[in-house]
């Protein structure tokens, strides 16, 4: 698989066309394998009891396979998420950036299928796991 945006490619493009979130992210690594992003945690992303949110946790893992998608069909602003859902599987460490790993699984000419593991940075046990499918607009 050919990548049509690399590392600082992902990176530009989430400032040109989500500076709503670009801050949050950090492009770790693109891949043919897949992207991995880096997630900053805050004191607002933590819920009573000390972790880290669902609502956190799952845009992580939506952003990172947007960014998987485009990596392989090029900067299209417009592919969406059409399906998502979330196992969370351990308590997230407080305060500690998380890493989710995105995969597509299956990208065809109007839907990608992929998933994405979120770990806690610096340890294996992933916290989360996320499968996403994305509609790619109609290619002129």
């Amino acid at each position: 698989m050919t990548l049509k945006m690399d590392q600082a490619e992902l990176a530009a493009f989430l400032v040109t066309e989500f500076p709503q979130v670009e801050k949050r992210f950090k492009v770790l690594s693109v891949t043919p394998d897949g992207v991995d992003l880096r997630r900053a945690v805050t004191q607002s992303d933590l819920r009573p009891g000390g972790t880290v949110s669902g609502p956190a946790l799952f845009g992580l893992a939506d952003v990172a396979f947007y960014l998987a998608v485009l990596s392989r069909i090029g900067p299209e602003a417009l592919a969406v998420t059409t399906n998502a859902a979330i196992d969370f599987m351990r308590k997230p460490a407080a305060g500690v950036p998380v890493i989710g790993s995105a995969r597509v699984l299956k990208l065809g000419r109007a839907l990608a299928v992929g998933d994405v593991l979120l770990r806690s940075e610096g340890q294996e046990a992933p916290v989360a796991r996320a499968s996403l499918t994305y509609s790619i607009p109609p290619r002129s």
